[in-house]
């Protein structure tokens, strides 16, 4: 046969074709995710702030019971990133993420059908926990399913997940409680909520969610087309046992310890600001609104965009430009809190504060795979979930003992600060030092000389 009349290889058709699957896999399994923490976070006790007036009236409880629905919905937090933790390492991140939505959506449906304030207040505890188990294994899918180089965009958009969820419960709630209807409107989230799990059930199982990532094939030991490592399925390095022995780890060790600093500075600085506001410096209550809209709607589009930049300049700096700006934030509310300043300081601390929340999850990510990567990502949300009562605690007391809130965020400015300190601390994502749970492919120029060597 003649040269020119050798067939045409159909490689690069099917690099195209894995190439497009592999786009389409990403993208279903984004939207997915960012639903999930929209149904999660969004509604239940999101959804509950916004109806409690209407559900005091008709059901007739104080606001003693709303301080002690709130604590135990902290409580069902930290017990199930526990529990989701133990079960991700077992039965597999995809089966704990579809699960958890499925009872959250179980719960939303449940929730009005009660007049019993008990089983509410026990329903919404488990809502509360369903948002830190459906959070837990996030690391873990984006690793199999997300390009190295996507992944900050990709989590930095799934933590923009609460702010879709609020979003669509402005939208809701005028038009159920104008018509006395709050119940219809938890039957509405309910239901749409049920019905996206069983969409994200199909998909899953097609992707291949359902299977452990050492049984996925086609994953262990190689490279993306950019020749960064990707995630080894090796039994060995992603057993559970090693995930636990992470405490041993330094850079793993940093990030729990920055986890905690986040709730212990940013739950508060979120909780406290229209207090602050409204009774410490003397604003009305629609600027106090004007703040908190700006930061919802900047809350929507932050993530994915620091998430976007991550994935150019490093996790790592991103982190460190979120901290700085949150450090501006809380100075701004201390030594400058007049006229259209405080709205200055709320949109700075939306653009840090749903960044973070996806970035840290970016990091480990980045430098972890498998069971490691869920134990890590699984304990970050019990010390964020401890950092947050105790900074709630903090900005209480310190409100108490010298009657103004502004001294809580003199507090948050050194946090910022340390923060800042620690991120420096963290070795490059994806370098040897953090590289956890997966085997380092051989550098790109050492491949391509032995491949023109031979």
């Amino acid at each position: 046969m003649k040269q020119s009349e050798r067939p045409t290889p159909v490689v690069s058709d099917k690099n195209a074709d894995s190439k497009r699957s592999k786009t389409v896999a990403g993208f279903l399994a984004t939207v997915l995710l960012t639903s999930f923490v929209a149904a999660t976070y969004g509604f239940g006790f999101y959804l509950f702030a916004q109806l409690v007036t209407d559900m005091r009236k008709d059901l007739g409880f104080d606001y003693t019971v709303v301080g002690t629905i709130t604590a135990a919905g902290q409580l069902g937090f930290l017990l199930f990133a526990l529990l989701g933790t133990w079960l991700s390492t077992r039965i597999g991140g995809g089966q704990v993420v579809i699960g958890s939505v499925a009872l959250c959506g179980l719960c939303l449906v449940l929730l009005p059908v009660s007049d019993s304030i008990v089983l509410i207040g026990i329903l919404l505890t488990i809502m509360g926990g369903t948002a830190a188990s459906v959070y837990v294994p996030l690391v873990e899918i984006v690793g199999r399913v997300i390009d190295y180089r996507h992944r900050g965009k990709v989590l930095g958009l799934v933590s923009s997940g609460t702010s879709y969820g609020v979003f669509v419960n402005s939208l809701l709630v005028p038009g159920f409680v104008q018509n006395d209807n709050w119940r219809g409107l938890w039957y509405s989230v309910g239901f749409g909520t049920l019905m996206v799990t069983m969409v994200a059930a199909f998909t899953f199982h097609r992707l291949g969610l359902f299977r452990r990532e050492e049984e996925a094939s086609g994953t262990a030991g190689t490279t993306d087309d950019d020749g960064v490592p990707r995630n080894d399925g090796g039994r060995e390095n992603n057993s559970a046992r090693a995930g636990w022995r992470m405490v041993l780890v330094r850079w793993v060790v940093i990030v729990w310890t920055m986890k905690f600093l986040n709730g212990f500075a940013c739950m508060p600085f979120q909780n406290y600001l229209s207090p602050y506001l409204r009774e410490g410096l003397g604003f009305d209550i629609d600027f106090a609104a004007q703040v908190w809209g700006a930061i919802g709607v900047i809350g929507m589009f932050a993530g994915f965009a620091v998430g976007w930049l991550s994935d150019r300049i490093g996790v790592r700096a991103s982190l460190v430009m979120c901290y700085a700006l949150f450090f501006t934030s809380s100075l701004l509310l201390v030594v400058a809190p007049v006229g259209f300043l405080p709205m200055v300081s709320g949109v700075l601390f939306a653009l840090a504060f749903y960044p973070i929340y996806g970035l840290v999850p970016a990091y480990v990510s980045k430098s972890a795979s498998g069971a490691a990567a869920t134990v890590i990502f699984g304990v970050t949300n019990v010390t964020q979930g401890v950092g947050g009562i105790v900074g709630n605690y903090t900005a209480g007391f310190l409100k108490n003992v010298t009657g103004d809130f502004m001294w809580y965020y003199v507090v948050v400015a050194v946090t910022a600060v340390i923060l800042g300190v620690l991120t420096l601390q963290l070795p490059r994502e994806g370098s040897a030092e953090s590289a956890i749970g997966k085997k380092p492919a051989p550098p790109r120029i050492e491949k391509d000389a032995a491949q023109s060597v031979s």
